[in-house]
């Protein structure tokens, strides 16, 4: 196990917050200790709170951010970007407050129009996913982002099946309101769109120890997309931070250790004093007992 994981501490770079492990709630299928207490992140949230960070120099300044099916943890993470406009959209099945009431399939959007379009979590639910993409690949701007997560199985093929019960959805994918889980297929779907990508992980960008420390699911990708066919630049790249971050992590649970080294030394000290005390005591208290029967 690694030395990070005994510390009783966790950071949450969606709110800035240090909080103790066993505050964090649980998460959706009860998963143990994934959402922050202070601003109810889950591990999704807090990556992409770094990602934000990470990206803000290739990213620049960012005129419309489309903020597809916000949460209240997303946008206020995207909010740090200070985009010009902000434009919140949803199908409005779930009563979600938004600026837009329109589907991804069909955005009412011009060509070009978005910078930076974050889409987590939704394309399991739309029944037509390729028009889906086909419509971020038509209005992201030629040097525009989107940043994509679905939930998928590697080593797969996708799963789908728009006509099936909510029950069986359930069963399969893992909601009543998904239609499929996606397998190694997705990509192929991305770059059939007009879409190139890079996949990162939590644990290629920061490190296990790092992952750890800010409860991240290690191995949950995110896709950073953008429209064209050729391949696109690394914008994350080999930076060397997940050495440094672990390094950092590693100086911080020595000192720990040693700190609670110190503390047991300090009790140990102090009981060994309070018996000596009461030794002491009891001395005293035999010599005047003997005192007093002479």
């Amino acid at each position: 196990m690694s030395a990070v994981a005994s510390l009783p501490k966790r950071y949450c770079p969606a709110c800035a917050n240090v909080v103790r492990l066993r505050n964090f709630g649980p998460g959706p299928n009860g998963r143990p200790h994934a959402s922050c207490p202070r601003c109810r992140s889950l591990e999704r949230h807090r990556f992409l709170a770094v990602l934000v960070s990470s990206l803000k120099p290739a990213i620049g300044s960012v005129d419309t951010l489309l903020d597809v099916a916000p949460s209240p943890q997303t946008s206020e993470i995207l909010a740090g970007l200070r985009p010009a406009r902000h434009v919140k959209l949803d199908l409005g099945l779930d009563g979600r407050r938004v600026d837009v009431l329109a589907s991804l399939t069909d955005l009412p959007l011009a060509d070009g129009s978005i910078d930076l379009l974050f889409c987590y979590h939704v394309l399991e639910h739309v029944p037509d996913d390729r028009s889906a993409m086909q419509e971020i690949a038509r209005v992201l701007t030629p040097e525009g982002l989107a940043l994509v997560q679905v939930p998928i199985r590697f080593g797969t093929v996708t799963d789908e099946d728009v006509d099936t019960t909510p029950e069986e959805r359930t069963v399969r994918f893992g909601q009543r309101d998904h239609v499929r889980w996606y397998g190694d297929d997705f990509e192929d779907r991305l770059a059939d769109a007009g879409l190139t990508f890079q996949r990162v992980t939590p644990r290629e960008v920061l490190g296990a120890d790092m992952c750890t420390w800010l409860r991240l699911s290690e191995d949950e990708p995110v896709w950073i997309v953008r429209r064209g066919s050729a391949p696109p630049a690394r914008l994350l790249g080999e930076t060397g931070l997940p050495a440094m971050l672990e390094a950092l992590l590693g100086e911080l649970t020595a000192e720990r250790a040693a700190r609670v080294a110190a503390r047991s030394r300090v009790a140990v000290l102090e009981r060994r004093t309070a018996r000596a005390r009461l030794g002491r005591v009891v001395r005293r208290v035999k010599h005047i007992g003997l005192s007093a029967r002479e």
